[in-house]
């Protein structure tokens, strides 16, 4: 039942995933109380919603420019899901503004496979990739997937390689403008920025290690199963996956490395996984099987909020 609502692109189903973000960010603004006290709170507030919001359709425009998935909505409903195990990240703007750099960054390079313009597709990921890591500083290890997206399409011209040193020295420039524009001590920043914790002892209560547990069941399905499947698709799209699978392993890198982290760090992967999960539900020729894995998805999303509130 909801394979066949969601099988295809309609209004209807863009309209329930809107709604359940509303709602989602409406629970999450509540608990945190302190946020409805005032004009700037609720800004703030509103702001993370809307870039949530860009955010969410852009997943969708590049799962449908590039051919990632069929003519459905499950990308961006796994996207909606994953974010209800984690429901604190909605209050998590420099995450969420980094994030969301980084999808665009990963819209340049998927379409890199088109060869149209490699250059300037090149510049702009790099250039993302470093804007997003003045948000998380680890956002920075997506630069991995600039230089493997160049090997898979473009690593015949040696300039292309070059590229990304461009877009760096610009973001330095952009980020020590700014830093004597607003008197930022430059080298404090970037020692409290570019540390390094592998401790795993953060979480504050069990729900969020239950939470996590659940996530990780359902990423590894996920991940295991394209991978299995992997040679089974498109050969014009092989290329692409193996940047989805990349680009998932990159985020629960980041995950694992960033100092004070939280879960909310695995926001890096709702985008591939989102793919993979789409891809799974589509490509699935067993009707039940559709079924149980949005299903179980839908039902450990759920329980995964309720407990968090």
């Amino acid at each position: 039942m909801i394979t066949s609502i969601f099988k295809k692109s309609s209004p209807i189903n863009y309209t329930i995933v809107v709604i359940l973000m509303l709602c989602l960010f409406f629970f999450c603004t509540l608990k945190e109380g302190n946020r409805l006290n005032s004009l700037a709170n609720m800004s703030i507030s509103g702001i993370n919603f809307i870039v949530f919001f860009a955010s969410l359709f852009l997943t969708n425009f590049i799962v449908k420019k590039n051919g990632l998935t069929k003519d459905s909505s499950f990308s961006i409903l796994f996207f909606v899901l994953f974010l209800m195990f984690f429901p604190s990240v909605v209050t998590n703007f420099k995450l969420i503004l980094g994030n969301f750099f980084i999808l665009l960054a990963q819209r340049r390079l998927i379409s890199l496979q088109t060869l149209k313009a490699p250059k300037e597709k090149i510049f702009d990921a790099s250039l993302w990739v470093f804007v997003a890591s003045l948000f998380h500083f680890w956002a920075i290890l997506f630069i991995i997937l600039v230089y493997i997206s160049i090997f898979f399409h473009v690593s015949r011209d040696y300039r292309n390689w070059l590229i990304p040193f461009v877009s760096l020295f610009t973001t330095i420039v952009i980020y020590v403008l700014f830093s004597l524009i607003l008197n930022h001590d430059i080298n404090q920043n970037l020692l409290s920025i570019g540390r390094v914790d592998f401790r795993m002892d953060y979480f504050k209560n069990n729900y969020q290690n239950l939470a996590l547990s659940m996530f990780a069941v359902v990423s590894v399905f996920f991940l295991f199963s394209k991978i299995i499947a992997l040679t089974n698709r498109p050969l014009v799209l092989q290329a692409s996956y193996k940047k989805v699978i990349i680009s998932f392993i990159i985020g629960v890198i980041i995950f694992l490395i960033s100092p004070n982290k939280s879960s909310d760090v695995l926001l890096f992967t709702f985008f591939p996984l989102a793919v993979m999960g789409t891809n799974n539900i589509e490509y699935s020729k067993n009707k039940i099987n559709q079924e149980l894995a949005i299903g179980l998805t839908i039902i450990l999303a759920f329980c995964s909020f309720f407990l968090q509130l």
